[in-house]
């Protein structure tokens, strides 16, 4: 008989490092982080130096100019603290208006910009727990804007697909498509307004270089938030109908806070506050914890229909309840509760799916969506990883695209667009209003488990895909805590997504029932869950639509770290 194994253990090898290792979305940004890294830094300056990377080697799903939640893990203090790298809507914005003018739709254009966060969240970062300036840890993005990259799959497919967006705007335009056509894979892609405003907070950095470092990261920052690029966007927002202002850039600070945390078994999972939506996978968890995984069998039609389930029910509550906590009383010590887990879970049947989607907590249903068939546009968003020599941990999903709104000329920048995941309901958990941060999708994650001879276990992990995020998370969480696979080969792993539920992105439409399988997995698969009640369809192996998972997991026992990092797209991992 024929063997039809594959005889290796994965597609790619795992990557294994005893000092210190990075993964990121990008393989040029996994080098910038590994050459802060041989050249001293820490786990910050590296994971800041890979975030300001992505948002010139993937420019189109990652803006410098966007969002940057952040986990860190400070090992001499074995702490977890956050970074809210999400912006805030500008005092002029407006539910109503939305309602009144555009049928309650946030239209492409300016009146999705919110205030960048990442340039704020970076430089907090550095400034608290980093050892490098500015110049330091951007030095390699700047060359990537300036001599350029080669344009890859992924990112050349994306323009193409939305060649029509990038089209509308002429700043936009002149940058994306070169020549007046969208770029080919491997031609040379220059972004030189790009490379200008990074080197411009640069400058202005080393011009209060002799005050400190700390002096010279503010300097960088106030050339951002308060000087010539701040007047630049606002001049743009005020001939062209935007709401930014320069008050809104000014009073702006990414803030440091205390993160979400739960236990799973042995581990702590740690995750941003609800303005993020990294506590539905914390909820997910609690859920799938009081279930024998194991005894499903890792990817059975009983494995697949019990998770996505439980996802179901943490996206029923998350359309209910998360929201901006400064704005919305989130009720974290119930949803992420014992008892209401196991609550939850009672009710999930093994041989029945539940019609669409859930009741949130209180009983009450999405009032407004509108159901539709195919699957979402949305692309965005990145992911990087690093554990230093020290144990420190970096852990951040960068993202914001740059067809939505229009690039700011002669900056290359495009102010975060992420008010596209807001609503103008006034009765949604998440509708928008002066001062307050959109519900995010990119959600970085953080698991710590037990202590040992070399320190606590470190599993940083996260990926882009906008509502497939959590989903494929919980999934290569599940692979490597409970089914004992290295990093490599849980994110290799055959992948399914559930799309019941109110997307997170503008129009917000509900695909209800629908659920997609990489067709990897048998293909009796399909109509056995089609059976229980799923919509179960199939993508082809590996697409880019069900995530690119990083992952770093270091031993308690051994020290050794292992990364994996996704074939779906351009995700690499580098160690040493």
């Amino acid at each position: 008989m024929k063997d039809t194994s594959l005889g290796i253990a994965s597609y790619r090898p795992v990557i294994a490092a005893q000092k210190h290792i990075a993964a990121a979305g990008h393989y040029g940004a996994a080098h910038a982080a590994f050459q802060i890294l041989e050249g001293g830094g820490n786990a910050v300056d590296a994971g800041v130096a890979a975030g300001i990377a992505l948002g010139v080697l993937q420019s189109d799903i990652v803006n410098v100019a966007g969002v940057a939640p952040t986990l860190i893990y400070l090992a001499e203090r074995d702490e977890v603290i956050s970074i809210a790298g999400l912006g805030v809507w500008p005092k002029l914005a407006s539910a109503s208006y939305f309602q009144e003018k555009h049928g309650g739709l946030i239209p492409l254009g300016l009146l999705r910009t919110i205030v960048p966060a990442a340039p704020a969240a970076w430089i907090k970062a550095l400034e608290h727990y980093g050892t490098m300036s500015f110049s330091d840890v951007a030095r390699a993005a700047i060359s990537f804007a300036r001599d350029g990259f080669a344009m890859h799959p992924l990112m050349a497919g994306v323009i193409e697909t939305y060649e029509a967006d990038f089209r509308r705007w002429p700043s936009t335009s002149e940058i994306y498509l070169p020549g007046g056509r969208p770029p080919k894979v491997d031609e040379l892609f220059i972004q030189s307004d790009l490379a200008r405003s990074l080197q411009f907070m640069c400058d202005q950095e080393a011009a209060s270089a002799s005050k400190g470092r700390v002096a010279g990261l503010r300097a960088a920052r106030a050339a951002f938030y308060e000087g010539d690029l701040a007047a630049t966007f606002v001049d743009f927002h005020k001939k062209n109908g935007g709401w930014l202002r320069m008050d809104d850039l000014a009073e702006f600070d990414a803030e440091i806070e205390k993160p979400v945390r739960v236990s799973y078994k042995n581990y702590d999972m740690y995750s941003c506050q609800p303005w993020c939506q990294g506590v539905s996978l914390s909820q997910a968890l609690k859920i799938v914890e009081g279930i024998d995984v194991r005894s499903l069998g890792h990817n059975s039609p009983d494995y697949i229909h019990v998770l996505v389930e439980a996802l179901k029910i943490a996206f029923a509550d998350r359309e209910r309840y998360v929201g901006d906590p400064r704005f919305v009383d989130v009720p974290l010590g119930r949803l992420l509760s014992d008892a209401y887990a196991a609550e939850r879970r009672s009710g999930i049947k093994i041989d029945r799916a539940y019609p669409g989607l859930p009741p949130a907590a209180d009983g009450s249903r999405p009032a407004s969506v509108v159901a539709r068939d195919g699957l979402p546009k949305s692309l965005d968003t990145s992911y990087v990883c690093v554990i230093d020599r020290h144990g420190n941990v970096f852990s951040a999903t960068p993202s914001d695209t740059s067809h939505e709104s229009p690039v700011i000329p002669g900056t290359g920048l495009v102010p975060s667009m992420r008010g596209t995941q807001s609503w103008s309901d006034p009765s949604h958990a998440s509708v928008l209003a002066p001062g307050k941060r959109p519900r995010l999708t990119p959600s970085p994650a953080l698991a710590l488990g037990p202590k040992g001879p070399k320190g606590r276990e470190l599993l940083p992990f996260g990926t882009p895909g906008g509502d497939v995020q959590i989903q494929a998370m919980l999934q290569a969480f599940l692979n490597m805590t409970e089914f004992g696979m290295n990093p490599q080969q849980a994110i290799e792993a055959p992948r399914f997504a559930t799309y019941s539920f109110p997307d997170s992105f503008q129009p917000h439409d509900y695909r209800p029932d629908l659920l997609m399988l990489e067709s990897r997995f048998p293909d009796d698969y399909a109509d056995n869950l089609s059976a229980r009640g799923h919509d179960a369809k199939w993508w082809p192996q590996f697409i880019w639509r069900a995530g690119a998972v990083c992952a770093v997991r270091k031993s308690a026992d051994s020290g050794l770290m292992l990364a994996g990092a996704d074939p779906r797209r351009t995700a690499y991992a580098l160690g040493i």
